[in-house]
């Protein structure tokens, strides 16, 4: 994917002002962080920028260049301005194109996730004839991040934190639009943060609620240690050591001095996401995993605690199951032949509009039945009998014959070649949203 990137203005033109600021600064700012967090953090992707630094360059010498590059995408970055009064987010398509344009679908992806974060006023997705949108010959946006001239707006504009959440929603939106790839830094690890490990569930269940109260996010998990039960507290889990080191420092902020970080592998084969196994712990917390479906789907039911709850006691990855269920449900919006009222989050016995799968009472039950169908592929064990048999499907999975996520290819979906990275992949954007999460916890603490 080539993407041309344009901040706008430049040089003698600076753009809007107001509150002390030039849009042209703005706007190169919040283009540089996109191109850094795009290049970075996905594969196959070429940035291309109108410019770089505070140089001027005409309208049209931005145009012709991305045209005779070849860009896939035109994103021009601005601010705008009217007389102090007005603010908020709004972007732009050319005024010619239909709502349901190629150009006009890629909108609707990025204006939702840029909304999202930006704390503006959303003032609506527009058309209109500005000349990078009129002599483009790919699709192009113009986004219009705040009025700088208006108080609320323009105290947000001048925060570095709150142009690098803005730039990040962009980048959302981008690989959402085209479906971008992240790359794989083959660590295969995750950093947990304990906050205390205590022989008392009730003990554990207190310095959870403590740091919750402290709004710092927390759950209780048991693990066996050298044949002892024991209740860990867990205060976040990253794929980078230092958003780890961060949170760890500031549960030990809130007071508690006992707190460390542990390292885990998430995977058998490091080099490879699909070696990723189906049994194993879960990192993610019932907050977070509810906290990202309600991300993109307001409306969303709160499974996360049955995922953890459930594959804890079945040793299954819950937070993978439940990005699977994300998957399968369409971030439980339903958008396929399974109905909001079966409680199939999984898709089970469901394989097209004549077969819509099983039903379930619950949506405690629905979990229940999908974390054992999970089991059923990932072990050749007796299945525990804490809970009944729900999964209606448990005696037809050929035991064992998938103990990784990508081994779920051409059984749990056919053909199906993808399905296991597919699961993966989002999970990855839930960790991704962790650590936004933590940003942002952290930035609200530091003002």
């Amino acid at each position: 994917m080539k993407l041309y990137l344009d901040p706008g203005h430049g040089g003698s033109d600076p753009g809007a002002q107001g509150n002390g600021l030039q849009e042209k600064d703005v706007n190169l700012d919040i283009a540089l962080r996109i191109r850094e967090k795009v290049i970075n953090g996905y594969d196959n992707v070429e940035v291309e920028m109108s410019r770089t630094s505070d140089t001027f360059k005409s309208l049209a010498q931005r145009t012709n260049e991305a045209n005779a590059w070849g860009a896939d995408y035109y994103l021009s970055i601005h601010c705008n301005a009217f007389d102090g009064t007005a603010q908020g987010y709004e972007d732009y398509i050319h005024s010619s194109l239909s709502d349901s344009s190629t150009t006009a679908g890629y909108q609707d992806i990025i204006h939702a996730e840029v909304i999202k974060v930006n704390q503006l006023r959303d003032r609506g997705q527009k058309k209109a004839n500005f000349h990078v949108l009129r002599e483009t010959t790919m699709s192009a946006l113009l986004t219009e991040n705040g009025f700088i001239d208006n108080a609320h707006d323009g105290a947000l504009l001048k925060k570095s934190s709150w142009r690098e959440r803005v730039a990040q929603g962009h980048v959302n939106g981008l690989a959402r639009a085209f479906n971008l790839q992240p790359k794989q830094d083959g660590s295969g690890t995750i950093y947990k943060v304990i906050a205390g490990s205590f022989k008392s569930k009730e003990n554990a269940e207190e310095r959870s609620d403590f740091l919750q109260s402290n709004s710092i996010e927390a759950f209780v998990y048991s693990t066996t240690i050298s044949n002892e039960l024991w209740y860990r507290v867990q205060a976040g889990a990253f794929s980078s050591r230092e958003n780890a080191e961060r949170r760890l420092e500031e549960v030990k902020n809130a007071g508690i001095d006992d707190a460390y970080i542990i390292s885990e592998s998430t995977d058998s084969n490091q080099d490879d996401i699909t070696g990723y196994s189906i049994l194993g712990q879960t990192f993610q917390s019932p907050q977070h995993m509810n906290m990202y479906v309600n991300e993109i789907n307001p409306d969303a039911i709160e499974l996360g605690n049955y995922y953890l709850t459930f594959g804890e006691y079945y040793g299954v990855r819950g937070d993978v199951a439940f990005a699977q269920a994300m998957h399968e449900t369409d971030f439980l919006r339903f958008t396929g032949v399974v109905q909001p009222d079966q409680n199939n989050f999984c898709g089970l016995g469901a394989t097209g509009p004549d077969k819509p799968g099983a039903s379930f009472d619950t949506p405690r039950e629905g979990v229940l039945a999908h974390i054992q169908h999970l089991y059923a592929y990932a072990s050749t064990n007796s299945l525990p009998d804490a809970y009944p048999l729900v999964d209606p499907r448990f005696d037809l999975v050929d035991r064992g014959s998938a103990s990784t996520w990508a081994g779920l290819n051409g059984k749990w979906a056919v053909p199906g070649d993808n399905y296991g990275k597919s699961i993966l992949n989002l999970y990855e954007r839930m960790i991704d949203s962790t650590m936004q999460s933590l940003e942002e916890t952290l930035q609200k603490i530091e003002s």
